[in-house]
C-alpha cells in the first residue's frame, strides 16, 4: 500500500516550513489541509507560504476558490485524493500538511460524505434561529438528537451544527452514526501521521509574533481590499485575522485592540487543535522545540521505508 505522510498540529507550530524541508529531501509535493488557505486573495491572514518560501515545491489546494464560494470537507477529500494519486503516479511522495482536523480525518479515516442529503428549507430555518436566538440555542438542539456530534462540534461553528441537524432530520439518524459506518471501509493509502507539539509558552509567543508580523506585512490593507469586493458576513471572512480587522475597519475597536484579539483567538484555536489531534489514532507526536529539525526529517523519511 502506498504511503502518505501527514504533518498535523496547531497553528504557528512550523508545519509548513517542516513540510517544505521534508519535500526537498524526499522528492515530495505538498497538499495543504488548511480550510482558510483555499481562498484566493486571503494570503497574509491565512499565513499562506509565499512562492519564495515554497522553494519550488508544488503546493496543492491553496488558492482554489474565491472567498464567496462554498467549499466543504467532502470537496477537500475528493480533491486531496485526486492529488495524492497524481503525485504517486509521477513517482513522488505526497505530504499532507495542515491544521484543519476535519480535513485530515476525512482522509485518514476515509469518512464518506453524502452530498445528496440536503434540506434547504430546514437549513434556512436553522440559520434564522441562529441569527435570532444565538448559536448556543442551535447547539442545544444538536445535543438532544446527537450528543456525540455536539461534543465534537463547537457551538460557534454554526455551519457544522446546522449540517449535523440537517442530516438527522433527513435520515432520522445522527451524522455521527453515518460517519462511524463510513469508516468501516479502509483508506486507500497508508497514512503516516505526525503531530507537532512544543511548550505552550513558546507556541503562544510564536502566535503573538506572527500576528504582529501579519500587520507589518499589510493585513489591514488586505482585509480592506477584500471588503471592496465581498460582504463582511461571508463565512471566509469570519476566519481569525479577518473578523478582528473588519471590526477595526468598521470602527468597533482600535487596530491595537484588533491585534490583541487576533492573538487571543489564535491561542484559543491552537488549544482546540491540540485537543482534536490528541484524539487522532496512530498519530506520532514530535516535540519540535526539543528535537533537531534534521532528526525530525529523518524520522519522517524513515517512516516511508518501514512499518512504523
Amino acid at each position: 500500500m502506498n504511503k502518505v505522510i501527514v504533518i498535523a498540529g496547531p497553528t504557528a507550530s512550523g508545519k509548513t516550513d517542516l513540510a517544505i524541508k521534508l519535500a526537498l529531501q524526499i522528492n515530495g509535493e505538498i497538499i495543504s489541509a488548511d480550510s482558510m488557505q483555499i481562498y484566493r486573495g486571503m494570503d497574509i491572514g491565512t499565513a499562506k507560504p509565499t512562492l519564495e518560501e515554497r522553494q519550488g515545491i508544488p503546493h496543492y489546494l491553496i488558492d482554489i476558490v474565491d472567498p464567496d464560494e462554498e467549499y466543504s470537507v467532502a470537496h477537500f477529500q475528493r480533491d486531496a485524493k485526486i492529488r495524492i494519486k497524481d503525485i504517486l503516479n509521477r513517482g513522488k511522495i505526497p505530504i499532507v500538511s495542515g491544521g484543519t482536523g476535519l480535513y485530515i480525518n476525512s482522509l485518514v479515516y476515509n469518512i464518506t460524505f453524502s452530498e445528496t442529503i440536503a434540506d434547504w428549507e430546514y437549513r434556512k430555518q436553522l440559520e434564522e434561529m441562529a441569527e435570532e436566538k444565538g448559536p448556543e440555542a442551535l447547539h442545544r438542539l444538536l445535543q438532544e438528537v446527537d450528543p456525540i456530534s455536539a461534543e465534537k462540534i463547537h457551538p460557534n461553528n454554526v455551519k457544522r451544527v446546522i449540517r449535523a441537524l440537517e442530516v438527522y432530520k433527513t435520515t432520522g439518524r445522527p451524522i455521527s452514526e453515518h460517519q462511524l459506518e463510513s469508516r468501516k471501509e479502509k483508506p486507500e493509502y497508508d497514512y503516516k501521521i505526525f503531530g507537532l507539539e512544543m511548550d505552550r509558552s513558546i507556541l503562544y509567543e510564536r502566535i503573538n509574533r506572527r500576528a504582529e508580523k501579519m500587520i507589518e506585512m499589510g493585513l489591514y490593507e488586505e482585509v480592506k481590499g477584500l471588503l471592496e469586493k465581498y460582504s463582511p458576513d461571508l463565512v471566509s471572512l469570519q476566519g481569525i485575522g479577518y473578523k478582528e480587522i473588519i471590526s477595526a475597519i468598521q470602527g468597533e475597536c482600535s487596530l491595537e485592540e484588533a491585534v490583541e484579539k487576533i492573538k487571543l483567538n489564535t491561542r484559543h484555536l491552537a488549544k482546540r487543535q491540540m485537543t482534536w489531534f490528541r484524539k487522532t489514532e496512530n498519530l506520532q507526536w514530535i516535540n519540535i522545540g526539543e528535537t533537531d529539525t534534521w532528526a525530525i526529517i529523518k524520522k519522517l523519511a524513515d517512516s516511508l521505508n518501514n512499518g512504523n
